[in-house]
């Protein structure tokens, strides 16, 4: 943008157009996602890192200030739970969508994004394969949340993706902190479902290392949560929503009531350990 240009957008007597920074009414989330790969210059430009080998996809968010007539532009991503922002400048076009560019540019000019990945340094195949990977949410995906809106229906209320031990680097995807109950909903092909794993075909040691250190991972967190008096749900996201919650309620319910030394710490195929049945 060039000098002159700026300082046509300057709105010093009127509050710029709607359409510089609203968004369309009723749009939907995939259109709105669209809207960012647009801007940003495709899906693989919106990335943030967050440490510890995790990524997170990011969204520029324009907000005006009326007292200064001035758009804002943000870079905004989701982190357990969290929703940090960061503040990335001015932005100054009458179009929605060239404020969005801009404010991707400025992200990147700044460093925030994390860098692209390579066909060399990825560990995907294809382009196809890495879309698809990247496109995994690793939280709020379906099972989860058809889980959660049962146990809230029955008048239950907990935590979502976080940490049941503060100084325990483990999330778990629904936490009841006063009952002591921890549930994980797993992912079949993440997680090694017996039923509906699958070893993949291509980079076949990569992935079964990958898998397997997943399943050492969650053997090691029941440990660590057993061992602090925790009782550990995990569900794998193939079974009933309604099966599920029903499990989950008889243990928060039942939370004060000693476990039953008899009882497996195995049932079907989520793996239960409660605290004095662990094995």
């Amino acid at each position: 943008m060039t000098p002159s240009a700026r300082t046509d957008q300057r709105w010093a007597d009127k509050p710029p157009d709607p359409r510089a920074w609203q968004g369309r009414k009723g749009r939907s989330r995939r259109a709105a996602s669209a809207e960012q790969d647009r801007a940003a210059g495709g899906p693989d430009r919106r990335w943030v890192d967050l440490g510890d080998g995790r990524r997170a996809r990011a969204s520029v968010a324009l907000k005006l200030l009326p007292r200064t007539r001035r758009i804002r532009a943000y870079l905004r991503w989701s982190d357990r739970g969290r929703s940090p922002a960061r503040y990335l400048g001015e932005v100054e076009h009458s179009t929605r969508a060239g404020n969005l560019a801009e404010g991707w540019r400025l992200a990147r000019d700044r460093g925030i994004l994390a860098a692209l990945d390579t066909a060399q340094a990825s560990w995907a195949k294809t382009p196809a394969v890495r879309a698809v990977m990247r496109a995994n949410k690793a939280r709020d995906t379906g099972p989860e949340k058809r889980i959660r809106s049962l146990l809230h229906k029955a008048g239950l209320r907990y935590r979502v993706n976080t940490r049941p031990l503060a100084r325990l680097r483990r999330t778990a995807d629904v936490v009841f902190p006063t009952a002591r109950v921890a549930v994980f909903v797993d992912g079949c092909y993440w997680h090694g479902c017996p039923e509906h794993y699958r070893p993949a075909r291509a980079n076949e040691q990569f992935w079964r290392e990958k898998i397997d250190g997943n399943r050492a991972r969650d053997r090691e967190t029941d440990q660590l949560l057993v061992s602090a008096g925790w009782t550990v749900v995990r569900i794998w996201e193939h079974e009933s929503p309604a099966e599920a919650a029903e499990r989950i309620k008889g243990f928060v319910r039942n939370s004060t009531t000693p476990p039953d030394e008899n009882v497996p710490s195995a049932v079907r195929t989520g793996v239960i350990v409660s605290p004095n049945s662990y094995r």
